[in-house]
C-alpha cells in the first residue's frame, strides 16, 4: 500500500470508532426487541389459557386473569376513574368497594357511568361479580392530579384509593366483565350483551394486549442497516478523494 493510500485509509478511521457505538446501539435495541416479542407472545398464550378457564378466587392472582369474589358492595365509598366521552356524555369508571369475609375489601370496576351518576344501579346484599384481575397502573411523567376529597382518580393505585375511602384493600381490582354471546370455547365473548344500554355500564370482554415488537425490532435493524449504507457509501467516497 502507498503511503497516499495510507493517508486516504486514515481520514476514515477516526469517523469509524465514533460510527461503530451507534451501530452497536442500533442493533442492541433491535434484538431487545426480538426478546420483548417472545416474552409477550409467552405472556399473552398465558392470559389467554386463563382467561379461557373457570373463574379463579381473588386470592392473589395474576394480572388480567379470570376471577370470581363475593361480598357486600359499599355504595356510599364510590370512586371514579379517568374520563370517557361516550356520544356527547362525559363519564367515568365507576370503582365500588367490595367487602368480603376474612379479606381486604377488593377495589371492583362495574363500568363507564356518566358523571353525575344518573340511573345507575346499585344492587344490595350479598352480590357475586367476576371479570378478570385489575393489577397496579404506573403513572406517567406528567400524571394527572388525582382528588383524593372528591374521589376522582386518574390512575388504578388501589393502596391510593384506599386510603381516600379510609378502608384495606386488596393491592389488586376486578374488572367486570359481563359476557355476551359465549365462545365456543366456553370462555366470554364479546357481543354486547343485551343490557349494555343500563349503568354502570361493563366492559363485554377481557382485554388482548397486541404485540408490536416485531415492527419495533425491524425498525431498529432496519436503522441499523441505512447506517452502516450510508456510512460505508460516505467513506468510499472518502477514500476516493484526492
Amino acid at each position: 500500500m502507498s503511503a497516499s493510500a495510507g493517508l486516504h485509509w486514515r481520514r476514515i478511521l477516526l469517523p469509524s470508532f465514533l460510527a461503530m457505538p451507534v451501530l452497536g446501539v442500533l442493533l442492541g435495541l433491535g434484538s431487545w426487541q426480538v426478546q420483548r416479542m417472545g416474552w409477550k407472545a409467552g405472556l399473552l398464550e398465558q392470559l389467554a389459557a386463563a382467561q379461557a378457564g373457570p373463574p379463579g378466587p381473588a386470592s392473589s392472582p395474576a394480572p388480567f386473569s379470570h376471577i370470581i369474589a363475593s361480598g357486600r358492595f359499599r355504595h356510599d365509598l364510590e370512586l371514579l376513574l379517568g374520563s370517557e366521552v361516550r356520544g356527547t356524555t362525559l363519564g367515568a369508571a365507576l370503582i365500588t368497594p367490595l367487602e368480603r369475609a376474612g379479606a381486604p375489601a377488593l377495589l371492583v370496576e362495574r363500568g363507564w357511568v356518566p358523571l353525575d351518576r344518573a340511573g345507575v344501579m346499585r344492587p344490595e346484599g350479598e352480590v357475586s361479580v367476576q371479570g378478570y384481575a385489575r393489577p397496579v397502573e404506573r403513572p406517567g411523567l406528567l400524571p394527572a392530579a388525582d382528588s383524593p376529597t372528591t374521589r376522582r382518580f386518574h390512575n388504578f393505585v388501589p393502596a391510593d384509593m384506599g386510603a381516600a375511602i379510609g378502608l384495606p384493600v386488596a393491592p389488586f381490582g376486578l374488572t367486570v366483565v359481563v359476557p355476551g354471546t359465549a365462545r365456543p370455547d366456553g370462555g366470554l365473548g364479546s357481543t354486547p350483551a343485551p343490557n349494555r344500554g343500563g349503568v354502570p355500564s361493563p366492559a363485554t370482554s377481557f382485554p388482548s394486549p397486541t404485540n408490536p415488537h416485531l415492527g419495533y425490532a425491524i425498525t431498529w435493524f432496519g436503522l441499523a442497516i441505512a447506517w452502516t449504507a450510508i456510512f460505508a457509501l460516505w467513506a468510499s467516497r472518502r477514500i476516493r478523494t484526492p
